[in-house]
């Protein structure tokens, strides 16, 4: 043990070698002091706590490696681009929505330069930041007004404050959903202040349970889209356009969240039906959350419309300050919805889009030509093409299975689970699925350009004898 003590270099020494000089000059000389001494003290834990393997090494050539790798580590930015190779459109810990090319230009602009934030460029006076969408919002969805939020929860939580601080919200057991993170509804609307009244059953809720929980304490009808389950079976709902007649005839504001959210009618290209926020304005319905990031593919964002009335009040709560959004979210949701006047270049530009529906014998031809470039590699990687599927993401649609065609891959000298391992390991990292012992390529989420930084990851697990 001494004599492994004894070997550790000293930092001035280990400042001497020409590869230490270099990182000074990259990055500083108390940051390399630093990592040199981090490394040198744990190399000391390790001799100290027994905790030494038969390749343990404190030579000046490991130490130094291990210096360059401890800078690699603590300079890499934590918030970085990875591929996605599971398939799954909205994943969440991913990112969700990718931005159109579109947004990613104004994104740029608007930081490379100052703003219209909040500013009136005729008068010259302050304006309103929420101005910059609310027009386009408006047209697209056919309500008097609008206003944006950080994210959904706050615009539920924002709408609740705002309408029924102290008062009673009556909404149906089954729609008492948890939107992610372990946050669930109840939650929100005890932190809104707000008073949660159940009606009905988990699966079953008729307009009667609605209009006898009605009481001089109610101060609004809340219904919430159950965008990620489905109950199926024996069981009933309200429709919007019954809740809001009977919201209407008592005189109490209707809430719908809408929780994804969409501005088209996905049913037209293979799925299931999803409530449009068009087909929930028409209602007739006082007030409308939706998020930015899911179906609509823009910026992470609540998204409110709805009338002027119930708006204008949101807009003068002190909450709004809290939950308001910056110039960047500002800037990517107008261009996103721009793109929306045209739902057919929507589908073209929006990235959600076009990836929610691409066609199978796209993915196929995708599939088959990562495949066969992966198969030249080694004889110790094996490959296959299979049939398989997508899935949406973001808790949106939860029972669609978008057809695929998926890469199945297994070495001789790795499990699956060591294969992932190792591919995460890389820059940028690569993320699969697993099943029956093998990784899982689905080309829906791969860019193009992203097949050739794959097969480059294969060959260079290959290369550091991986694989």
């Amino acid at each position: 043990m001494e004599t492994y003590l004894r070997q550790i270099p000293a930092v001035d020494k280990v400042l001497q070698q020409e590869d230490i000089k270099n990182l000074v000059y990259e990055y500083s000389h108390q940051v390399v002091v630093d990592a040199i001494r981090d490394v040198n003290q744990n190399l000391r834990n390790k001799i100290l706590n027994k905790d030494i393997q038969d390749d343990f090494d404190v030579s000046m050539y490991n130490v130094v490696k291990l210096v360059k790798n401890r800078l690699d580590k603590w300079l890499q930015p934590n918030l970085r681009r990875v591929i996605n190779g599971t398939g799954v459109v909205l994943h969440t810990n991913l990112g969700r929505s990718l931005l159109a090319k579109s947004a990613q230009k104004r994104l740029v602009e608007v930081a490379n330069n100052y703003s219209t934030l909040e500013i009136d460029v005729e008068s010259g006076e302050r304006g309103s930041r929420y101005e910059h969408v609310t027009g386009l919002l408006t047209y697209l969805t056919g309500a008097e007004d609008s206003l944006v939020v950080n994210n959904n929860a706050g615009a539920v939580l924002l709408a609740l404050n705002t309408l029924a601080k102290g008062e009673e919200v009556v909404i149906s057991r089954g729609q008492l959903v948890e939107i992610g993170g372990s946050f669930r509804i109840p939650e929100v609307m005890e932190q809104s202040g707000a008073k949660l009244v159940e009606v009905g059953a988990t699966n079953k809720t008729h307009l009667g349970d609605y209009e006898a929980a009605i009481s001089d304490e109610t101060g609004l009808f809340l219904r919430v889209h159950t965008s990620n389950y489905r109950i199926v079976g024996f069981s009933k709902e309200v429709s919007l356009q019954e809740l809001v007649n009977l919201g209407h005839e008592k005189g109490l504001p209707v809430l719908d969240d809408l929780g994804s959210g969409t501005l088209i009618d996905f049913s037209q290209y293979g799925f299931s039906p999803e409530p449009t926020v068009q087909e929930s304005i028409e209602t007739g319905v006082d007030v409308v959350t939706f998020s930015g990031d899911k179906l609509l593919g823009g910026p992470q964002a609540g998204i409110i419309v709805g009338k002027k009335e119930y708006i204008e009040k949101m807009k003068k709560n002190p909450l709004t300050r809290a939950l308001r959004v910056d110039k960047f979210t500002l800037a990517t949701l107008e261009e996103t919805l721009r793109l929306y006047l045209d739902f057919e270049t929507a589908l073209e530009e929006v990235p959600t889009l076009r990836l929610l529906t691409l066609e199978p014998e796209e993915l196929e031809i995708k599939a088959k030509e990562l495949a066969e470039s992966l198969d030249e590699l080694s004889n110790d990687v094996k490959v296959e093409v299979e049939k398989g599927y997508s899935q949406v993401g973001g808790g949106a649609f939860p029972s669609e299975s978008l057809p695929t065609s998926l890469v199945k891959i297994s070495v001789n000298n790795l499990t699956a689970e060591e294969l992932g391992d190792s591919l995460r390991d890389l820059n940028p990292p690569l993320f699969t699925r697993i099943q029956s012992e093998k990784v899982i390529i689905d080309p829906r989420t791969i860019h193009e350009e992203e097949i050739d930084i794959i097969i480059s990851h294969f060959a260079t697990l290959i290369g550091e004898g991986r694989v």
